[in-house]
């Protein structure tokens, strides 16, 4: 039997062309999915959803984008998304949460070098995401990008130009692909469901603070009144200074206005133990919620998941600890 596929373009360099003030996205639907080489019982549609820099994707996009995969659900095996990669980690993540036990396929891709320029790598990509997208039997979010397959809560853009820009990080790759054939790497465990709404919603209205010696107290007082959700990047394990300029009272009066703080770290491999030193125990003793293994782009989006449906601390510290979409809890 045909299967079906639905490619939806939304614009980064994969869809860029020079103009006067840089490459900008400007290749249609069409052309882009022209480079696609799908097998005899392959059937690709496509539909242009927008044409952005992906430094200008926000939350409202990645609504649209869950939108139309749901509303196209029942008539497609898989769906790619084709994206810029300064953002696509992020968009991945929320997709993931957004589509959380979709089950069906949806792969993002992009590439550092527009499509039609030498020494492109949007072809390759293409292809691979296409070939991964048609042949794996997993379900729910993915990138692939450079002939490898990862979880879309686990993927990190790392290089600004390379063609291995993202990397999976505290977690397996799942597939690689080399010369056109599929091999499977790892086999992710399959997760106890969490019962969650199934309205797509998000709230943006958080702030990300990243730490460091010397920051001032004051932000806090600004982010009680302006926020509904903080993630703090701390140092190491998940400490943060309780000397001279102590931000543990700003933890403690955030918590007491009924704000999360989420607290990650700002080292990209192995996680947080935040219990393994005074200063990580000080901060949990404040109100500070740990996130364990997680990825600050899956974590950001995540919390907007979380407070468009609750604003108990309780509750989005339960669900936030809870593995989602492999989020979570490998290392």
């Amino acid at each position: 039997m045909t299967k079906k596929y639905l490619v939806l373009t939304t614009g980064g360099t994969i869809a860029s062309a020079i103009t006067e003030k840089g490459l900008a996205p400007s290749i249609p639907a069409d052309e882009i999915a022209s480079y696609f080489k799908p097998k005899a019982d392959v059937s690709l549609s496509v539909e242009a959803l927008m044409a952005k820099d992906s430094t200008n994707m926000q939350p409202e996009d990645w609504l649209e984008i869950a939108r139309t995969i749901t509303g196209y659900a029942d008539q497609f095996d898989g769906f790619i998304v084709t994206h810029g990669t300064d953002t696509m980690a992020y968009t991945a993540s929320a997709l993931s949460y957004l589509l959380y036990g979709f089950d069906k396929p949806v792969v993002l891709t992009g590439s550092q070098v527009p499509l039609g320029m030498q020494y492109t790598d949007a072809e390759t990509n293409l292809q691979d995401a296409l070939i991964f997208v048609s042949e794996t039997t997993l379900q729910g979010v993915f990138i692939v990008f450079n002939g490898l397959a990862m979880v879309g809560t686990r993927a990190v853009k790392t290089k600004t130009q390379s063609y291995d820009a993202f990397e999976s990080i505290n977690y397996p790759y799942v597939a690689r692909i080399i010369h056109g054939k599929m091999n499977n790497l790892y086999q992710p465990v399959p997760e106890t469901p969490v019962i969650m709404p199934q309205d797509l919603a998000l709230d943006p209205n958080i702030f990300m603070l990243k730490a460091f010696p010397g920051m001032t107290v004051d932000i806090f007082d600004y982010l009680t009144e302006h926020t509904h959700g903080v993630i703090i990047e701390s140092f190491g394990n998940g400490g943060l200074p309780f000397e001279r300029r102590n931000l543990l009272p700003g933890i403690q009066k955030l918590t007491a206005a009924g704000i999360p703080v989420v607290i990650t770290t700002q080292i990209l491999e192995e996680g947080q133990d935040i219990s393994l030193y005074e200063v990580g125990q000080r901060v949990v003793e404040a109100g500070g919620i740990t996130a364990g293994d997680m990825n600050t782009e899956a974590i950001v989006a995540k919390l907007m998941w979380l407070l468009a449906y609750t604003n108990d601390i309780a509750e989005v510290t339960r669900l936030l600890q809870e593995s989602m979409a492999h989020d979570m809890g490998f290392v």
